[in-house]
């Protein structure tokens, strides 16, 4: 008996012994001092296991005399022995082998020191920092190389990126890939993003014929083995503010400045009396909402097991605009799964889904009648309610024209809607043949519905071309889809750990096909927008209007490439791939896309390799041809979608006729990149630097609409001239990249930098009749005042170079004669010179005025923390870059911005502002008068963030909770006197000309992060 109770107490006690749980606790950062987030921390050979919070701290229970091992990508692996509860400060070291992160290259990966190509990567902790609303804005001033654009400050509205400047007349912006998949950054959760990579020279070759404007590649979040439930919340609430407002003339100001106009028109005056007047109506006052809300939510919950990984979160978003605060609206809400599974030792899934649905209102935004074009003519004597009430009618009589209404009344009229649903997402399985050999299929999708309807109502301004005289309704709804389906080898051997190979081989399909229908119904009911529906519509069936269009477009694509280096030492790799399109016919429906880098680790050679100052130095290189087929679809074919009339006996008849002539020969727009480029890592590795040079040329350019037979009818509805290939564009330039970071005690952290971009951009060819093509507009019936044209930048500002002011009737008498521009000068009137120098100023004399594209672009960003307190600042920069002033209206009777007041009044008076008079002028026509200087430096993004103690936290099973208040768009420093010197429509020929672009939202934030 005695026997059989000792051995139940030494089973016990093996037992207790074995199970004895020891708590590990600690800290882990890098060698400079920096925490490290995300660690893996595992218990080896259980599934035990911790990932280390955003302060770097983790705790973990594990057996004793287990091993725990310490991962993170980057860094070299370390491990310990359990043995007794210890609080460590354990200190990761960069493995140099792998030199910082992985990073996505396309169909693959690699480590930063294996690239070869010009390759920019943004952190998580970059898009936590700037807190953007789309995606797109992360990248404005953190990567040299990338310029972004807005094309309203309006909630929703789009954002434009260009990769080392514009290099076509048609799309220009980079294709963005989404978890290996072909999707729409601008619709993600910037908390879903883990890193951006920014493809810029022909590493972009792999995709072909979507990468020659760059590629922009993101990938998600995702969950990690071993890891326990970690759960993520963020919210933030804010209001907004208009950033800037133009200086305007008030009543009186304005009320004088017209009497002048009146008398040297030789006119009765219209404001006899002044007395009283004041201010007046401040119209951007009226417009401009102070406090306009913005509010977000988001959650996300990651973990993962010995097999499995899954990472789940949502957003929401509310945000009125700044102008009519709902009926500028956007509203965004997404939904997001990620789910990885080891189905075997060999065979893995990954998959990944995002649910995206927004709605969004709109008013008039950009070109004449927008509102804040309205407000910024709106005379100040008026004001926006009559006695009655109603809003006040800006009169119709020559002086004050068609065109400007009360910008209030625009508002309160304006009925519209739209709502967008898009589910997209990938599924891959990967599977490991051998060690070496691994084979990978994935198929992406993307299906999106979207419905908008819009109300006019009747209505009427005073004879203004906005009068409504029929109520109508106008919808539509569209359904787009696609997907792609890349299948995959590779191949992946080391001989001696000298050679090293890796050769991926694969195939893509890709297919987009959908449709839309558009509608047109009249007589709402009630001229209300609750009924405004094509259904209760009630006049007559013959003036109802429809239309409808439908497409199918493919692509099937081989790809290959192979990647060499020697020690790791000296590096290359060549790509192939070859695409056919159904956007080219049979003569040119393939082509063939090669391109090289290589590298060399110049730090791993003897002469440098025990240098204390640099630690790491590499010389890059790459040339390869990209293709692009973004164009219009069927162009190589004619279709019989124009109109023709026909007699048949004694009536005339409709029927339809060709439309666009075709163009069987069409054939790639191709991209050749030449890069050359450097890495740095020096100081202990506190010093990064990269530098580039770039040379983008973008030849066969397809350009629509150029004539080709002066017999070919072209001018019927519907009808057109070809696309055919026929211009040549360069961008070239340097980038530099810079970052520092130290850690000067053990409480004060900081990091620095700095990237510049310097960039031309040349039109070397234009092979039409005229050798140009035009672009954009300014004021009423004048030429439009931007052009492709061989020799100048793409979109330059074409128009009447100015000389002052005529000071006397001597200097009208010596200067030739202006009588061509629409009058004859007299003194007080601008001066145009005579370029050509033929005695007559006419359109011969018109010549380069500037160019929207900036000739730099530069970002400077700053990181603190102390102790518990943390501060980012992100700015940005641009200089050289022109932009139109065209919200002004130029007629008499209209508002003038109070740049007037310095006007020519006799001679000597001024030299730069002409006289105001009612009198007909040569002064409108366009003219660097217009054209400004746009380079500015804006202050982007603010922040200021204390995190509370994490001892305290530990109670309460919470990782972190931190709260932080930000500011964006803080401060821009200009010279521009329009609203948004970033602003561009996006367009190649003419992006740069101000219609009255709807201002950038300075925002005031508060916002918290809690980690469970």
């Amino acid at each position: 008996m005695k026997q059989k109770v000792t051995l139940i107490y030494l089973l016990l006690f093996s037992v207790f012994a074995f199970s004895q749980q020891i708590k590990v606790t600690g800290t882990i950062k890098d060698n400079s001092g920096y925490p490290l987030p995300g660690v893996n921390i595992v218990e080896d050979g259980t599934q035990n296991g911790v990932t280390s919070d955003f302060d770097g701290k983790f705790s973990i229970s594990a057996n004793k005399g287990s091993i725990l091992t310490f991962t993170y990508v980057g860094f070299k692996t370390q491990t310990i022995t359990v043995d007794k509860s210890v609080n460590l400060d354990l200190v990761l070291t960069d493995d140099v082998a792998k030199l910082d992160e992985i990073v996505a290259i396309g169909y693959g990966s690699q480590t930063k020191k294996e690239v070869t190509g010009a390759v920019s990567v943004i952190s998580a902790k970059t898009i936590e920092d700037l807190k953007p609303i789309k995606v797109e804005q992360a990248l404005q001033g953190t990567v040299s190389g990338v310029n972004v654009t807005s094309s309203s400050g309006a909630p929703g509205a789009g954002i434009n990126i260009r990769i080392r400047g514009i290099a076509t007349n048609g799309a220009n912006g980079p294709t963005a890939i989404i978890d290996g998949y072909v999707g729409d950054i601008s619709l993600l959760n910037p908390n879903d993003i883990e890193s951006i990579t920014v493809l810029k020279d022909a590493q972009a070759a792999i995709y072909g014929v979507i990468g020659a404007n760059g590629i922009v590649l993101v990938t998600t979040k995702q969950g990690r083995k071993n890891q326990k439930p970690k759960v993520s919340y963020n919210t933030y609430s804010g209001f907004q503010s208009a950033n800037r407002q133009l200086s305007m003339l008030n009543a009186t100001e304005y009320a004088l400045l017209l009497n002048e106009a009146y008398a040297n028109g030789g006119q009765a005056i219209p404001f006899p009396n002044v007395t009283g007047l004041g201010e007046g109506t401040d119209w951007q006052k009226e417009v401009l909402q102070k406090g306009a809300p913005i509010i977000n939510h988001d959650f996300s919950i990651s973990g993962g097991s010995e097999k499995t990984t899954y990472s789940i979160s949502g957003s929401h978003i509310d945000q009125d605009g700044i102008v009519g605060l709902n009926k500028s609206g956007f509203l965004r809400n997404t939904a997001r799964i990620g789910l990885g599974v080891d189905l075997s030792d060999k065979l893995k899934l990954s998959s990944n889904a995002i649910y995206t649905q927004f709605d969004r209102q709109n008013l008039n935004e950009g070109g004449l009648g927008s509102v804040l074009f309205n407000a910024l003519n709106a005379p100040t004597t008026l004001k926006p309610f009559d006695a009655n009430g109603e809003y006040t009618l800006i009169p119709s009589s020559p002086g004050f024209g068609i065109e400007v209404i009360n910008p209030l009344a625009q508002i309160e009229n304006t009925y519209n809607s739209y709502n967008y649903k898009k589910l997209n997402g990938t599924v891959g399985l990967e599977y490991n043949v051998f060690d070496y050999l691994k084979v990978k299929t994935q198929m992406g999708f993307n299906t999106s519905n979207s419905k908008g309807k819009s109300f006019n109502k009747e209505i009427s301004y005073g004879g203004k071309v906005f009068d409504v005289a029929q109520s109508s309704v106008n919808q539509n709804t569209v359904n787009d889809n696609n997907y792609s389906f890349d299948t995959f080898i590779e191949y992946d051997r080391s001989l001696n750990n000298t050679h090293n190979f890796n050769l991926t081989l694969g195939q893509s399909v890709f297919k987009e096909w959908g449709n839309g229908l558009f509608a047109t119904g009249y007589d709402v009911p009630n001229n209300s927008w609750d009924f405004a529906d094509i259904g209760l519509t009630t006049g007559a069936l013959e003036v109802k209007q429809n239309g409808s269009y439908a497409y199918d477009e493919r692509r099937l694509s081989y790809f290959g490439r192979l990647q060499y280096d020697f020690k790791q030492k000296y590096l290359f790799s060549a790509m192939l791939r070859k695409d056919a399109s159904t956007k080219f016919g049979p003569n040119n429906a393939s082509a063939v896309f090669p391109s090289f880098t290589s590298g060399w680790v110049v730090s791993d050679e003897n002469f440098l390799k025990d240098s204390e100052k640099i630690n790491f130095f590499k010389l890059r290189a790459s040339y390869g041809l990209l293709g692009n087929d973004q164009i219009g679809n069927n162009g190589y074919v004619g279709q019989l979608n124009g109109e023709g009339e026909y007699v048949f006996g004694d009536a005339l008849n409709i029927g339809i006729a060709q439309g666009i002539l075709p163009n069987p020969d069409l054939r790639w727009e191709q991209s050749e990149k030449i890069d050359i480029g450097a890495d740095f890592k020096l100081f202990n590795n506190n010093l990064s630097f990269t530098t580039d040079y770039f040379i983008n040329t973008r030849k066969d350019l397809l350009i629509r609409n150029i004539p080709v037979s002066g017999i070919t009818g072209i001018a019927a509805p519907g009808a057109g001239a070809p696309t055919i290939n026929a211009g040549t564009v360069r961008n070239s330039g340097w980038e530099f990249d810079i970052s520092y970071r130290n850690k000067e005690t053990s409480n004060f952290k900081y990091s620095l930098n700095y990237n510049v971009t310097l960039l031309q951009n040349k039109v070397l060819e234009v092979n039409n009749q005229t050798g140009f093509i035009e672009g954009g507009s300014f004021g009423v019936g004048q030429p439009a005042p931007a052009r492709m044209q061989e020799g100048f930048a793409l979109g330059y500002f074409y128009g009447y170079k100015t000389d002052g002011i005529f000071q006397n009737d001597a200097e009208v008498a010596a200067h030739p004669s202006q009588l061509a521009l629409g009058a004859e000068a007299t003194p007080g009137d601008i001066r145009f010179v005579d370029v050509n120098g033929d005695g007559v100023i006419n359109s011969d004399d018109r010549t380069d005025l500037g160019s929207a594209i900036p000739a730099a672009t530069m970002g400077f960003n700053i990181q603190l923390e102390y102790k518990n307190f943390d501060f980012s600042a992100y700015s940005f920069a641009s200089v050289g870059n022109e932009m139109v002033r065209n919200y002004e209206r130029n007629l008499s009777d209209l508002n003038k911005l109070s740049y007037t007041l310095d006007r020519w009044t006799g001679e000597g008076t001024s030299n730069t502002v002409p006289k105001v008079t009612t009198a007909a002028t040569s002064n409108g026509v366009f003219s660097d008068y217009f054209v400004e200087d746009a380079s500015f430096i804006r202050l982007q993004t603010v922040q200021l963030g204390y995190s509370l103690n994490s001892k305290f936290l530990e109670k309460l099973k919470i990782q972190k909770i931190r709260m932080y208040a930000m500011a964006n768009n803080l401060v821009t420093l200009t010279k521009y006197r329009g609203f948004d010197p970033a602003a561009s429509s996006g367009d190649p020929i003419g992006g740069g000309i101000d219609y009255g672009f709807y201002p950038q939202a300075r925002t005031l934030i508060l916002g918290l992060n809690v980690n469970f």
